[in-house]
């Protein structure tokens, strides 16, 4: 049984979300209407997902993310906004989000988005992918030099170099899976590989080392 906390202000999305959530009779919702009564949620039970609204009073949906993950790695943070801001886009991955969709997504792609966060990979709404691989370029000219181990970064076979090349471009496992003819498990096996070989703490960053070393050109 998958467990979900939803987390958005307005009270009618939560009850219909949650409806739609146990509708397929393997999910448990609860819901929580800010940031922090989602961490004491999570303080007193476990979840495996949570559903974030972008935009709330107070602490808004990158906030939380950000104190999510902080405090509870495990869990996966699944971004849901009306809006489609470069900010927030950047913002929640920044902070480790598994998914960023549209609020009028459907039901079918909601699903897939809290199956493939559990697998560890993302899902990211077609309208907004082109944003995000905008801002990995954007961020990996503004920011520090991410660092590697270069003894490993020049012992990279070219399976890894193909990946990593995918990771940059913003793809998902399953997108990576389908260009390079690979099985999502083995994608996840290299990505898991890659970050340790590297010394990266985690896909984000390597997508910013992929574009700073020239290799999403």
């Amino acid at each position: 049984m998958t467990r979900v906390l939803i987390v958005d202000d307005q009270e009618l999305f939560r009850d219909s979300l949650s409806i739609i959530l146990k509708s397929d009779g393997e999910t448990e919702a609860a819901a929580a209407a800010c940031v922090d009564e989602a961490l004491s949620y999570l303080e007193r039970e476990k979840y495996d997902v949570v559903l974030m609204d972008i935009r709330m009073p107070g602490r808004d949906g990158v906030e939380g993310t950000r104190l999510i993950k902080n405090r509870f790695p495990d869990v996966k943070v699944i971004v849901l906004t009306t809006f489609d801001d470069d900010e927030y886009v950047y913002g929640a991955f920044k902070y480790g989000a598994s998914g960023y969709l549209l609020k009028g997504c459907s039901r079918a792609e909601l699903f897939e988005a809290i199956h493939l966060a559990l697998s560890g990979s993302a899902m990211i709404n077609p309208e907004i992918a082109v944003k995000v691989i905008r801002q990995f370029s954007e961020m990996a000219k503004r920011s520090e030099v991410i660092r590697v181990n270069d003894t490993h970064a020049s012992e990279l076979n070219e399976s890894e170099i193909r990946i990593i090349r995918e990771v940059g471009h913003g793809l998902s496992n399953r997108e990576i899976s389908a260009t390079l003819y690979l099985s999502e498990g083995t994608v996840r096996n290299y990505i898991s590989s890659i970050l340790m070989k590297l010394e990266l703490r985690d896909r984000t960053q390597l997508a910013i080392w992929a574009v700073q070393k020239g290799m999403t050109g």
